[in-house]
């Protein structure tokens, strides 16, 4: 998922995923399905060709996903159990981990586009209610659509619990956007985003609008001029995802845009981790998300005026291990 600042304006996440078969040895998704041969790119309009009928590409795109989704599992990766035994952490690991998270972007924006390796930040977050409206595109089954609305519902209820921000669900005037669309629509959703956020920079609008296939979601975090309080939010999830896959980015992609931007491999149990071994928020994300919304720390602290009440914090919540 993680993080950028344009300007001060908005910090957002991306996933954009690795796998890692064999121990050193990295391979991106295309490469994923290596036991059927090397995977061609997803299908999409060729230059100067008409668009394939969206249901195929759709359809394909859904196959491809698929494929990723079991090579996940097989190989041990997207954990639903938060966490367990071979996973411990200590309170030092959660507040390295929480400095990580929450104190440094994931991206920064260079030539109009994202890329990888964002600064260190102030503290961002929510002070206001967050109002959360989920819009599915015309190619979504009714089926898909509502239980997808019961899985968000469920979570922003223990996202507002754990946090302590007030949020809910509504059917008009959010202030925070999940799109969940197939290609096509992706593609054609330049004036839905820009009408929602005007403000989304060129970079992150065309990360938003055309997906490569190793990215399933994003989320962008908005807040008004330099202020480090997040006003808004909008989150693109792809439709054509399995359904693990899409619950897994609505776990991540709505946590981040709470504040907790970054991603990094030291995060164990994680789902602020590309490596996918967690799907759901572990027992550290929750952790993590009560302390980014603890009342002694305050949006636009520093990470060096920070430490110190994270060191308190973390010692409260883990006693037995500081």
């Amino acid at each position: 998922m993680r993080g950028f600042s344009g300007a001060a304006v908005y910090r957002c996440g991306r996933t954009i995923r690795w796998i890692r078969p064999v121990a050193g040895l990295a391979l991106p998704l295309a490469a994923l399905v290596a036991c059927q041969g090397p995977m061609a790119p997803l299908p999409g309009p060729a230059p100067g060709a008409a668009a394939p009928a969206v249901d195929r590409e759709t359809e394909a795109a859904s196959a491809y996903y698929a494929k990723v989704q079991a090579n996940y599992l097989a190989s041990g990766r997207m954990r639903r159990d938060g966490g367990g035994p071979d996973t411990p952490f200590d309170a030092r690991t959660l507040a390295a981990n929480f400095e990580r998270v929450a104190f440094f972007d994931e991206f920064a924006e260079r030539g109009g586009k994202l890329v990888p390796g964002g600064p260190e930040q102030v503290l961002h977050r929510w002070t206001v209610p967050i109002r959360m409206q989920i819009d599915f595109g015309p190619s979504v089954p009714p089926a898909t659509q509502l239980r997808d609305r019961a899985l968000v519902a469920a979570y922003l209820a223990r996202l507002s619990h754990l946090s302590g921000l007030p949020a809910h669900m509504v059917d008009a005037d959010p202030n925070y956007l999940v799109l969940v669309e197939g290609p096509s629509e992706r593609r054609a959703a330049r004036d839905r985003i820009l009408g929602f956020a005007p403000q989304t920079s060129r970079g992150a609008l065309d990360s938003a609008l055309h997906m490569t296939p190793d990215i399933y979601c994003t989320v962008f975090s908005y807040s008004e001029g330099a202020s480090p309080v997040y006003t808004s939010a909008l989150a693109v999830i792809r439709s054509e995802l399995p359904d693990q896959m899409r619950e897994m980015c609505y776990h991540e992609e709505l946590s981040q845009g709470l504040g907790l931007v970054n991603d990094s491999p030291q995060a164990r149990p994680s789902i602020f981790n590309d490596d996918e071994e967690f799907a759901l928020l572990t027992r550290q994300d929750a952790l993590m998300l009560r302390m980014l919304y603890d009342r002694r720390l305050r949006p636009g602290m520093t990470l060096d005026e920070a430490r110190p009440i994270i060191k308190t914090i973390v010692a409260e919540l883990l006693p037995d291990q500081s």
